[in-house]
């Protein structure tokens, strides 16, 4: 069994068992609890549910295993001959959540 999930403008296949990286939800800690409700798809043995826009009565729970970070991004501005160099360092915060069950 597997289904779509949407977070936060991204979209996801995930199966139980599965860790996914979402979008950082601050105040989660290891061990919470998560339900994604909006589920966009749903994949029974070849049986497919589509939502228009989400399956109805669908849900997939999970379970925070806690927080990680994306690979660094630098963002590095020049004008030659200008000695003008600006350089910026980012790096996306994640919650990493493991699928525990996907009801639908």
């Amino acid at each position: 069994m597997y289904a779509i999930i949407r977070d936060r403008n991204q979209q996801t296949k995930v199966q139980q068992g599965d860790v996914i990286l979402c979008d950082f939800k601050s105040g989660s800690k290891a061990g919470d609890k998560v339900v994604f409700e909006e589920v966009l798809l749903v994949g029974n043995e070849g049986k497919v549910t589509i939502g228009k826009p989400t399956v109805a009565g669908a849900k997939v729970m999970g379970e925070v295993l806690g927080s990680a970070h994306g690979p660094k991004v630098i963002a590095f501005r020049f004008k030659r001959r200008k000695n003008v160099r600006k350089k910026h360092g980012h790096r996306q915060e994640y919650t990493q959540v493991k699928i525990t069950g996907i009801q639908g």
